[in-house]
């Protein structure tokens, strides 16, 4: 194109975008982002491995999360480096301090780094005395997997349905036939979805689909053969089995988002359990599933009280504050958040004077379904509503805190921060550093689809250092950009 506007110009080469202006633009991002961690004192992180499909490369990603002092949450990319060698927790270690060494990340600025839930992660967690959490959306994986998908039935129509999808996926002369009844029957077309073994919500989304298109198979099924058919229990069984992993589907794309904190954790799972506890009509043929995946999430989740990371985030969240606890536990967890303000900020004081509150506003959200996931955040809420504005005459800006009304849960706390950190120095600079650590390591994951479309069968021969000065600047180019 270059050549037929001006032939006269000479195109840069391969060699020289390489070797000169691709480190030239990685040092100038990586100057902007020095500068950005050195005006944060508490960092969270997030960390995973990833093994290359086009090329024998194995690569470590370390992601940094951090609450600026205007309460702009930043998500920043630092490493994605080559792993060579044993993925095992020493080497794990010895790679994760030579990552904050090369930033000047002291320890002690480390606020939580989370990882999922693999053995040598957690180990190399413990052993470096990092203060590790696991991803909140893995351990929810696995309380599935174990509670649910692992049920003879369930497991039974979910390999039915694997053959099915399979059957149209491999024969374009038998989607056709399908989308044929679908146009007879008046429904959209639409493609069935075919599931994947480790993730259980793609199994979740393929029940979804075949559910939808019951009407259009049963239809295909009268003229054509199908490798096997669900018999009218078991399409009874997917609509109850869709119902009750709903709100694990609701959940995972909360807690997915880039604006999740680990504050969402103990509310999240306090809701899912007290809906899983409810009896409904949908329990039909399911109600062992359901009991045995209740018992899943509550043996996977039963540490989380004793997780000052959790509890305090939870507590400098304005949409939960202490609302999600029991009265037996309020005042140890108070306690604790004190504590916290205490050697965090020694300089500032606990107790304050008493200053006029703002009037609570009442929720305008629309009154959610009795069994949704929703109402059971609202109702943990309403139960403790009249205790908390007892509290109102206490002087400390904890208990003044904790007596005003919660947000929505569709508001933004750290609007809410930026807007009382004059009424509250001592909670809202200790809120940046809870709230900025995530509840999954989902960024790590989505930095891993940025590499593979870098790192693709076309570009196999990519150096690891190129090709880390590459995924650095497509993920973190925006926030040099935007200053």
């Amino acid at each position: 194109m270059m050549t037929c506007l001006d032939p006269r110009y000479d195109a840069p080469s391969r060699r020289y975008l390489t070797d000169v202006c691709l480190p030239q633009l990685y040092q100038t991002v990586y100057a902007h982002i020095e500068t950005l961690l050195k005006a944060n004192v508490s960092i969270s992180f997030t960390s995973d491995i990833w093994s290359a499909d086009a090329c024998p490369m194995s690569l470590l990603s370390l992601t940094a999360h951090f609450i600026d002092a205007n309460f702009e949450r930043h998500n920043i990319v630092l490493h994605c480096q080559e792993f060579t060698g044993s993925h095992s927790a020493e080497a794990l270690v010895e790679a994760y301090r030579c990552m904050f060494q090369s930033w000047g990340i002291q320890t002690e600025r480390i606020h939580a780094i989370l990882t999922d839930n693999a053995k040598n992660m957690q180990k190399a967690m413990r052993d470096a005395d990092f203060p590790g959490l696991p991803c909140m959306a893995h351990t929810l994986q696995l309380a599935v997997h174990e509670g649910i998908l692992s049920q003879r039935s369930i497991s039974d129509i979910v390999a039915s349905g694997r053959r099915i999808v399979g059957h149209f996926k491999h024969s374009p002369l038998a989607y056709s036939r399908l989308e044929s009844c679908q146009k007879q029957l008046g429904q959209p077309i639409r493609k069935l979805r075919q599931d994947v073994p480790t993730r259980w919500n793609s199994s979740f989304y393929m029940l979804q689909s075949l559910l939808e298109q019951k009407l259009a198979l049963a239809s295909y099924a009268a003229e054509y053969e199908l490798p096997c058919n669900f018999t009218v229990h078991q399409w009874k069984l997917i609509e109850n089995t869709i119902t009750i992993l709903a709100p694990f589907e609701e959940l995972t794309k909360e807690i997915s988002s880039s604006t999740a904190s680990a504050a969402d954790v103990i509310p999240c799972i306090r809701a899912l359990t007290r809906l899983l506890e409810k009896t409904t009509e949908t329990d039909h043929g399911v109600k062992t599933a359901k009991s045995v995946l209740l018992e899943a999430v509550r043996r996977r989740f039963a540490d989380i009280d004793a997780q000052k990371l959790y509890t305090i985030a939870t507590m400098l969240d304005p949409r939960y504050k202490d609302r999600y606890f029991s009265e037996a536990l309020k005042p140890s967890f108070h306690e604790q958040l004190q504590n916290a303000l205490e050697t965090s900020h020694p300089e500032l004081p606990i107790t304050t004077s008493t200053v006029e509150q703002p009037s609570s506003s009442k929720s305008t959200d629309k009154t959610p379904p009795a069994c949704s996931l929703q109402a059971m955040f609202a109702e943990l809420v309403d139960e403790v509503a009249g205790q908390s504005e007892q509290e109102i005459t206490i002087i400390t800006q904890v208990s003044q805190y904790m007596a005003e009304s919660v947000l929505q849960r569709s508001s933004n706390p750290l609007a809410y921060w930026q807007l009382n950190k004059g009424r509250f120095p001592a909670l809202a600079q200790t809120a940046r550093a809870y709230l900025c650590s995530p509840c999954t390591s989902v960024d790590s994951e989505r930095l891993f689809s940025t590499a593979a479309n870098i790192i693709d069968d076309k570009r196999n021969r990519l150096t690891p250092k190129n090709a880390e000065m590459l995924i650095m600047i497509k993920r973190n180019l925006p926030h040099v950009i935007g200053q």
